[in-house]
């Protein structure tokens, strides 16, 4: 994502949540760091002329939210390869995730595979055990065939590589049948609004249908229509999913949030994505959201997935074209994710 104001390309997550005021009419399009200085110099915000006082909740937000970014500590206890720079070597390997978010590591061959996500997760967040890296639609071992930590080298990854991230949610055991997705949105400041919640339902590569709030059922899979929180200011669809009664060539389900009329979705606030047993709606197994504008007209939020017989709840994260008017745009998005085997 691009910084109007220093004119630099950051991590979506260097950028504020939100305005510093209701009455600021505009996405956030400075990043952190411009947005804490330019309110520490002038007092106001540093797109519009609305005062902002060194008080304000939502610009100390912003001063934690770049404390947790950039930490100042000591990192000499850490693994040793697990210290690499992110960048200055002469050889390196990138890892970049669905929703644009990406590190640069020094490329060293006998890297374990456990250390880089270590390292990872102090860039970019996801603690170890949740990640996926996949190399040319492979998913990387931790472990060799003889239980001893995997390398860089030995799983055959080359300098200059890219490796791609995907963070896993939460893995389903197989006791666990009818399961809930709750996709949810903020309504933008000044008025209620909706947002689309649709299942985009795959056999393989291969489209088989959708379940939106016009065509509200499929085989296992069931749209609640809207579900709108005047009090909370939140927009609700959810979807009911009963895995054993899915067909048995389905193994994949995107789960979108879109905007029907709007260009793009960032005046919807934390585009958000829950999940449930159904029989403990009250006990939540994961969630996800958006931290930042999305200046996209739909987002791919996440994926269920049969991944080694295991159904597996995905963080995606993707942002599109397309809509519930047409949904050729985001079929053409979620193809190319599962061409890649990231899915």
């Amino acid at each position: 994502m691009f910084c109007d104001l220093c004119q630099t390309r950051k991590l979506y997550r260097e950028f504020p949540i939100d305005a510093l005021t209701d009455e600021c009419e505009h996405a956030p399009l400075h990043c952190l760091r411009c947005v804490t200085k330019h309110v520490q110099e002038f007092h106001k915000c540093s797109q519009c002329t609305q005062v902002v006082t060194t008080d304000n909740p939502r610009y100390l937000e912003c001063l934690a939210r770049l404390d947790i970014l950039f930490p100042k500590h000591d990192v000499s206890s850490a693994p040793e390869d697990a210290k690499l720079p992110s960048t200055g070597g002469d050889k390196t390997i990138s890892v970049v995730m669905l929703g644009g978010d990406s590190t640069v590591v020094e490329y060293q061959p006998l890297m374990t595979i456990l250390s880089l996500k270590i390292f990872i997760k102090s860039r970019l967040g996801p603690e170890p055990n949740k990640q996926r890296l996949l190399y040319k639609e492979q998913e990387l071992k931790t472990y060799t065939s003889a239980d001893k930590l995997a390398t860089l080298q030995d799983n055959g990854v080359q300098p200059f590589s890219t490796l791609h991230l995907i963070v896993v949610l939460y893995e389903i055991s197989e006791s666990l049948d009818n399961v809930i997705f709750d996709l949810f949105w903020g309504y933008p400041t000044s008025r209620r609004d909706y947002l689309d919640a649709s299942v985009l339902i795959y056999s393989g590569s291969s489209f088989q249908t959708v379940v939106d709030f016009r065509c509200r059922g499929f085989s296992g899979v069931t749209h609640s229509g809207d579900v709108m929180d005047d009090v909370k200011r939140l927009g609700h669809h959810t979807i009911n999913v009963k895995l054993k009664s899915l067909p048995s060539s389905v193994d994949k389900l995107f789960f979108t949030l879109s905007a029907w009329n709007s260009p793009n979705i960032s005046k919807y606030k934390n585009p958000s994505l829950r999940f449930f047993d159904a029989k403990e709606p009250n006990k939540q197994l994961c969630s996800d959201q958006m931290q930042y504008a999305v200046y996209s007209q739909a987002i791919i939020m996440g994926s269920l997935c049969k991944i080694n017989h295991s159904w597996k709840v995905l963080s995606l994260r993707k942002q599109s074209a397309g809509n519930a008017k047409n949904y050729s745009p985001l079929q053409q998005t979620i193809g190319r994710v599962i061409v890649q085997g990231l899915c």
